[in-house]
């Protein structure tokens, strides 16, 4: 009954699952992936500790959510990256994904563990979907700009996601010094732009 009593005083949300996961991104930049709880992201939402059991199974499915936001947000801060972009917008893209890690290096790490590794929760498939394919169209006309050369999409999709993905691995590892990273990765997307540029085509029969 007490437990009723103070979600029904403290509660004053109109998505109860969206203020959860707000909450829990908040927790998740402040103290990092291992710190987010679903008792303190209730008790920051203003509910029970048991209120968030109605919309989330366990610990995993509140971060799986969280991941899905915080790739919606991902796919926006990439509009704007290559929206106007000159030259490739694949290095757009690309600058935008190590710039986006360097400036949330938290919620990259957590998008790591649910993207970047085996086994993929099934409610981010349409997301990761929608980004892929986005990804693909961005080569696809590059490479009708001549700024790619000519090639399998999904093979030179690939190398370009384990560059970006593995230069903000090295920066927020602190490989890479962080006042330099970003002029860092400037570069190496330039040599990689050139590289596929430049690079001559399949030998003819």
């Amino acid at each position: 009954m007490t437990g009723k009593t103070t979600e029904r005083a403290g509660y004053h949300h109109g998505d109860l699952p969206a203020a959860l996961t707000a909450a829990a991104i908040e927790l998740l930049d402040e103290r990092g992936m291992d710190q987010v709880t679903v008792r303190e992201v209730a008790r920051r939402a203003g509910v029970s500790p048991g209120a968030p059991f109605r919309h989330f199974a366990d610990r995993q499915a509140l971060l799986t959510a969280v991941a899905d936001r915080i790739l919606a947000d991902f796919a926006q801060w990439q509009i704007g990256m290559v929206a106007g972009a000159e030259g490739s917008v694949m290095r757009a893209f690309g600058l935008g994904f190590v710039r986006f890690a360097i400036r949330h290096p938290r919620r990259f790490e957590l998008i790591r563990t649910r993207v970047f590794a085996d086994g993929r929760p099934v409610e981010l498939h349409q997301r990761l979907t929608d980004i892929e394919r986005a990804f693909t169209d961005i080569i696809v006309a590059d490479q009708k700009a001549g700024v790619l050369r000519p090639g399998d999409p999904a093979t030179v999709g690939l190398a370009g996601q384990a560059l970006v993905y593995g230069l903000s691995q090295m920066i927020v590892d602190g490989y890479l010094p962080p006042d330099r990273a970003e002029q860092l990765a400037e570069q190496v997307l330039d040599t990689f732009g050139a590289g596929i540029a430049n690079s001559p085509g399949p030998a003819g029969p």
